[in-house]
């Protein structure tokens, strides 16, 4: 008897085995059922070898006691205790399967079929699953029959006899079993409808690709054809009857459970197509309408049930089309489709626990292999397999993969495949998810032979397996071509050119002859910098072919590279800044406007490192000012000073350009950003602010230049437009009034000559041709427009706008704000200006009417001809001017009264005419949107072709490149001219209501 307060030598014992509930396991080794054993040192080991000692010694008392007598009870126990191989079965099936402890519980008499140990019980096939499910008469026995086969795969399985990629094989054969088993009772309820037809079962999917999980659907496709002399349509209805049939038998729940889900939604036009089709039918829609992913699905068909012939037809038929996929117009913009990972639909607390979907996880190796098998399949006929492990050996035998990456990749993928087994093989449910509860990850850890701490190293052999896969998934596309041009490590497989040369065009390289040419350039010899461009290249590679514009992306590249490339900081930066190599990727790759900035100066790349003290992040004006005043400063004359001016100025605007395209693309460290409208002002505000520091130094250098610190007069400039909006896009000019102000005793004739000749010099030094962006100034909405003076003192503007000045006039200085040169001055413009754009009373009926029939006219104007009105971002109806005016029309009539609306912002002034009740809320939202997307439309065209315009392209590319900023993905361009009209017509009957009614 144990001492009270001190452990048995039992519950020690059982401790030491890996039971975790010993109190519990003492209970049951007590049971009478196994009193014969209780003190068998065999057992007990046994137990103690199993996934869960626990569940296996539960499932066991269970079992025994749903034998039907002592004698059944007896001879199960001997059998136990004397014959090791049914030992091991036995007790590793019920340590890790409560849902086949609960099969052998209901069926006690099925702990025989794992007795039996012959040379071909190690590997079986279909025939002999057909011989297990021989005795089926209908649904119910087909069921148990199929557990007792189940059975026999798992218990082989988690002995280790069969290996992953076996059991899977198995299971598809299980399957395949199953299947003409349904299909035999289906035809024996229904003889008059076999009589009419020949059907054929073609399995997809996993099943067709003989890697079938333990829980999964069943994925299938039926043809069907008339037997000779019958109708056809009459024959297709009596097929659709079988076919539906045998879905029931397999997938309806009975009080034996159900087997799995049939499932045949591959089929042409899935559930809105017909469930049978003639294999003339199949073949049509296939030739006609299928898309890239029904033929990569094609990959793994294979008939497995029904008519021999006819499925061997079909596969005939079909197989070849599979091998041309690679060949149609649209397969390069499919494939970035299906390359880019959808997350987004699995669950935030799912996605780090899915073994499938999740980054790293089954779904990239599958997809990886099945892609190269469509590319490269077309001439080598022994990548034509539909099993992903066989098919990867193929690949790398072939050189389409490195071989050390292969075998890094199979031995992940064996892996993860053997987690979701033991997973699902638990309670024999469909889910792809690594479980969070303790005792299940310890279960799972012990079930793949990891017993010193299961729960920590199956979390790091799972982390490391995922890693493998997700860095390998990229490499997989791209090492092999850098290998085949590289030409470094002798004895391998390569790529041939052929083979190199559609890989190219498959990742959606137009010119892939010149790709290659510079991915030689860039990747051969035996320098430090080739063996680093070698590391990031296929990386990189992956992040061109995601853009509209793969070739530019590797083109700038080895520019950047060839300017660069010498500079240990510049291979440092990509080597080792996390986010600095795909930020170049997206932005060499993204249009015309980043990488021309960037060549100019190629060190601007430190830009894009995160580790880098300024980043990405927007410069403010004061800092902007002070850099470009202190270049003035250290500058020899008026030239050189602007020249460094300019230089700061090309340079922000790649900082500003790189992080509006980081934050529209994103990256993986980086999501896109959310707000749309946050990105267009933070553009805005930078290019305005840079603008303005622009336009002081250089006003500071003529200053200079001319008059040495002090000028006879005072000067400032005042934005106007989208400049004093601080609302400039890349390709903006700059809208200024020029104001000036003669000092004391100094001569008006000299101060206002001096004036012109600022404004004349810096509008000159600011458009001399160099290798920098040029600058134009626009003063035309000057009093009296081009006809009046460049410049005027601060008393002439007041004398002229208190005589003379137009409603158009008013109606532009609402955009006003001081940027540059005396500060008081500007500000005492500001005070002359307001009482006109912020009239007390507003605007009378007369003005209001001249307001709508000055927009009425620009829109009939200037609209260019042959362009477009409803795709005209800035003056087509819903667009930016329809905006701005409707928000302007506000700001006249209410302003004076309503403080909120005494800005220069249209989004501000938007907001504040929202808040004061003058718009409602939707409709607010609806021209804010329409404002937005307009502003991001002309933002992308700038940032893709080089040239302002304010309609969307007409070369597809270029369209595609403004698609995927505006996040439209590959083929979606038509989506986004619909997303474009649908808003701005939606803006457009806001502008109605508010502006013309």
């Amino acid at each position: 008897m144990t001492a009270p307060g001190r452990r048995s030598s039992t519950f020690t014992r059982l401790l030491r085995h890996g039971f975790t509930d010993p109190s519990a396991a003492e209970r049951l080794l007590d049971a009478v059922e196994l009193a014969p054993v209780r003190d068998d040192p065999v057992l007990l080991e046994a137990l103690g070898a199993t996934a869960d000692p626990d569940l296996a010694l539960h499932g066991l008392v269970r079992l025994l006691e749903a034998q039907p007598d002592p004698t059944a009870r007896r001879e199960l126990l001997d059998t136990l205790i004397a014959a090791k191989p049914l030992r091991d079965r036995l007790l590793g099936v019920l340590g890790a399967s409560e849902a086949l402890a609960d099969h052998l519980a209901r069926h006690a008499g099925d702990w025989r079929a794992l007795v039996t140990y012959e040379p071909r019980d190690l590997h079986r096939g279909v025939e002999d699953f057909e011989r297990g499910l021989a005795e089926a008469d209908d649904p119910v026995s087909l069921r148990v029959a199929y557990r007792r086969c189940l059975l026999s795969i798992a218990a082989r399985d988690v002995c280790g006899t069969i290996d992953v990629a076996e059991t899977a094989a198995e299971l598809a054969d299980l399957a395949t079993a199953t299947l003409r088993a349904a299909l035999a009772l289906a035809e024996a309820a229904a003889p008059e409808d076999a009589a009419l037809c020949r059907l054929a079962v073609i399995a997809m999917g996993k099943c067709g690709g003989h890697e079938l999980n333990y829980v999964s659907d069943v994925d299938v496709i039926f043809v069907g054809e008339a037997v000779e002399g019958a109708d056809e349509p009459k024959a297709l209805r009596a097929a659709t009857a079988l076919a539906s049939h045998l879905m029931r038998i397999c997938s309806e729940t009975t009080v034996e459970g159900s087997i799995w889900p049939v499932d045949a939604n591959l089929r042409p036009e899935g559930r809105n197509g017909p469930l049978v089709r003639t294999l003339s039918s199949h073949l049509a829609y296939y030739q006609r309408w299928a898309k890239t992913w029904e033929f990569q699905a094609l990959l793994k068909a294979r008939p497995v049930a029904g008519d021999p012939g006819l499925g061997a037809e079909y596969v005939a038929a079909l197989q070849p089309l599979v091998w041309q996929a690679a060949d149609r117009e649209n397969f390069v913009p499919d494939v970035q489709k299906m390359r880019r990972r959808v997350v987004e639909n699995i669950p935030a607390a799912e996605v780090d626990r899915q073994l499938k979907l999740g980054p790293g996880g089954l779904r990239d190796v599958e997809f990886a292999v099945q892609l190269l098998q469509l590319v490269h399949g077309r001439a080598d006929t022994s990548l034509h397999s539909g099993t992903t492990l066989d098919a990867l050996e193929a690949l790398a035998a072939g050189g389409y993969v490195g071989r050390a990456d292969a075998a890094q990749l199979d031995e992940a993928y064996r892996f993860l495949r053997s987690m979701e087994h033991r997973i699902q093989l638990h309670r024999l449910r469909r889910t792809h998810l690594v479980p969070e509860d303790e005792a299940d990850l310890r279960r799972l850890g012990r079930s793949l032979g990891l017993r010193t701490d299961p729960v920590a190293g199956l979390l790091r052999a799972w982390k490391r397996h995922a890693s493998v896969v997700r860095r390998l998934h990229e490499k997989l596309f791209y090492r092999p071509l850098l290998d085949a041009v590289a030409q470094l490590a002798p004895g391998e497989a390569r790529l041939s050119a052929e083979a190199a040369r559609e890989r190219m065009v498959a990742l959606g390289y137009a010119d892939p002859a010149a790709a290659l040419r510079h991915l030689e350039a860039l990747a051969s010899g035996v320098t430090r910098k080739a063996a680093i461009q070698r590391t990031l290249l296929p990386v990189l590679l992956g992040w061109f072919a995601d853009s509209a514009d793969p070739d530019a992306g590797l083109l700038n590249f080895r520019k950047v590279s060839d300017a660069l490339g010498k500079t240990p900081w510049y291979l440092r930066l990509l080597r080792d800044e996390g986010a600095a190599a795909e930020n170049l990727a997206r932005v060499l790759s993204a249009g015309r406007l980043a990488p021309d900035l960037l060549m100019r100066a190629p060190e601007a790349v430190a830009l894009l490192g995160d580790g880098n003290a300024g980043g990405l992040a927007p410069r403010g004006r004061a800092q902007l000012e002070q850099e470009t005043l202190a270049a003035v400063r250290r500058a020899d004359g008026a030239v050189q000073a602007v020249a460094a001016v300019r230089g700061v100025r090309r340079r922000e605007l790649f900082r500003t350009a790189a992080a509006d395209i980081v934050g529209s693309y994103g990256t993986e460290a980086q999501p896109v950003e959310a707000d749309q409208g946050a990105l267009v002002d933070r553009v805005g505000a930078a290019v305005s602010d840079l603008t303005a520091a622009t336009l002081a130094g250089t006003l500071r250098a003529v200053v200079r230049e001319g008059w040495g610190d002090t000028l006879p007069t005072r000067f400032a400039i005042i934005g106007m437009g989208r400049f004093g909006g601080h609302e400039l896009g890349y390709g903006s000019d700059a809208d200024v009034l020029f104001v000036h102000e003669p000092r004391d005793g100094a001569d008006e004739r000299e101060a206002a000559d001096a004036a012109n000749k600022v404004v004349s010099e810096m509008r000159r030094l600011l458009q001399v041709p160099s290798a920098d962006p040029p600058l134009l100034i626009d003063a035309d909405l000057r009093p009296e427009g081009k006809s009046g003076p460049l410049v005027r003192t601060l008393k002439s503007y007041e004398a002229y706008y208190r005589r003379w000045s137009l409603v158009w006039e008013r109606h532009a200085l609402l955009r006003a704000e001081f940027v540059a040169g005396d500060e008081d001055l500007g500000r005492r413009f500001i005070e002359l200006v307001d009482p006109l754009r912020y009239p007390a009373g507003g605007l009378d009926d007369d003005a209001v009417r001249e307001i709508r029939r000055l927009k009425a006219r620009m829109e009939s104007e200037r609209l260019p001809r042959g362009a477009d009105p409803k795709l005209h971002a800035k003056l087509g109806p819903g667009g930016l001017s329809d905006v701005e005016w409707t928000v302007q029309l506000m700001q006249l009539r209410h302003g004076h009264e309503e403080a909120g609306l005494r800005t220069t912002r249209t989004r501000a002034a938007l907001a504040a005419a929202c808040e004061a009740g003058l718009i409602s809320a939707e409709n607010a939202t609806t021209l804010d949107e329409a404002w937005v997307l307009a502003t991001r439309v002309r933002n992308a065209v700038m940032l893709v072709r080089g040239r302002a315009a304010d309609t969307f392209p007409t070369d597809p590319r270029e369209l595609a490149a403004v698609g995927r900023y505006l996040g439209h993905g590959p083929g979606h361009a038509g989506d986004m001219l619909d997303e474009y009209r649908r808003t701005a017509r939606r803006a457009r009957a806001v502008v109605d209501e508010l502006f013309y009614s």
